[in-house]
């Protein structure tokens, strides 16, 4: 049988592990980052309308510039942001893909700041950009000084900025974003994929977008929407950025039902989001009984928690697992990450948890 080895693949791509996270059927899956609560039935039943009218168009190609999409997705961000100003693909991966097509490649470099996100590597080795892993300061903050010390000496022609970062949950101060800006001379991407499970009130990098044209912020639909498995992701930026992926993208890149599903549940963005209370308050219920049995969870702006402190994670996953629970093994040592699910989730998890963690 054919190794992959004996194929002709690209040099750089030899040795590359894919992208990937255990997938297994069980009760309590908190190991992806979704949103566990089901899309509410009459938003579903809108949804299902709009794809039935989409179906009957299917023999056609689908608007090429998603011209209605990108309206609903500028007036559902706000701050300003017009339609000219949005872009979006299947999911936020394609969509960073898109900026790493277009200002990346081959004697190019991206620079993020680990441990984050990990498919930033990956999708910079797809295209040939050299990956540059920036450093952290304590509990895996990232202040305006250390990201931009690092910035001026890497000289990147892109950074990513992960906000809250995942895997960590750490939230991202305004202040390190404007500096990596004035630090940089290429593009400066922040990856909003958790922006919504922020505390109310806590300002977005959309505030920072007038008058810098190299900065981008990015969205996804697959956590706080609860619509991971349609795979829409979105950014806004000046409208030159826009431009500039419209070389790169692939013809008619949005397929119809994906625009009209993402359509029409933005049409219900309140009720979409109102789960989204719920969730931020099973985050911060995971902070408080973690450190009560003994783990050190890390702060979190996002819709999970990192949690130190665990002398075996394997153990402790596999245990878990045993029970009918899937968390995430990141590979930061004696560390584990869990999505806050519904409280049943939640519950079931914590409850296992006491039950496997020595005495």
């Amino acid at each position: 049988m054919t190794a992959l080895d004996d194929l002709p693949i690209r040099d750089d791509l030899r040795g590359k592990i894919p992208y990937g996270a255990p997938q297994a059927h069980v009760p309590v899956a908190l190991n992806v980052n979704e949103n566990t609560h089901p899309i509410p039935e009459d938003v579903a039943h809108d949804i299902v309308a709009s794809l039935a009218a989409a179906v009957l168009t299917v023999n056609r190609y689908p608007d090429r510039e998603f011209t209605e999409l990108r309206e609903s997705l500028a007036r559902y961000l706000g701050h300003g942001v017009t339609a000219d100003q949005i872009w979006a693909g299947n999911g936020s991966n394609e969509v960073l893909q898109h900026i790493l097509q277009a200002f990346g490649g081959p004697g190019r470099s991206l620079l993020g700041f680990v441990p984050t996100y990990s498919m930033y590597p990956l999708l910079a080795a797809g295209v040939g950009t050299s990956w540059i892993p920036g450093t952290r300061d304590d509990d895996f903050e990232l202040s305006p000084e250390t990201a931009a010390r690092q910035v001026r000496d890497a000289n990147p022609d892109l950074v990513f900025l992960c906000s809250p970062n995942n895997p960590t949950g750490t939230p991202l101060p305004l202040a390190t974003i404007e500096a990596v800006y004035e630090a940089s001379t290429g593009i400066v991407v922040v990856d909003e994929a958790y922006a919504e499970f922020a505390p109310d009130g806590e300002a977005s990098a959309l505030t920072l977008l007038e008058g810098r044209p190299r900065l981008i912020v990015s969205r996804t639909m697959s956590k706080a929407f609860a619509f991971a498995g349609v795979r829409l992701g979105y950014l806004a930026a000046d409208p030159a950025v826009v431009d500039a992926l419209r070389l790169v993208r692939l013809p008619y890149h949005l397929s119809a039902l994906t625009q009209a599903a993402a359509t029409a549940a933005l049409r219900h963005a309140d009720e979409m989001l109102a789960m989204v209370d719920d969730i931020r308050g099973q985050r911060d219920r995971l902070v408080t009984e973690l450190a009560s049995l003994g783990y050190a969870p890390h702060r979190s702006g996002s819709n999970f928690v990192l949690f130190g402190g665990v002398d075996d994670p394997n153990g402790i996953f596999e245990a878990l697992f045993a029970r009918g629970i899937l968390i995430r093994d990141v590979g930061i040592p004696n560390h584990l990450r869990v999505t806050a699910g519904t409280e049943s989730e939640t519950t079931a998890f914590l409850e296992a948890l006491a039950e496997i963690t020595p005495r």
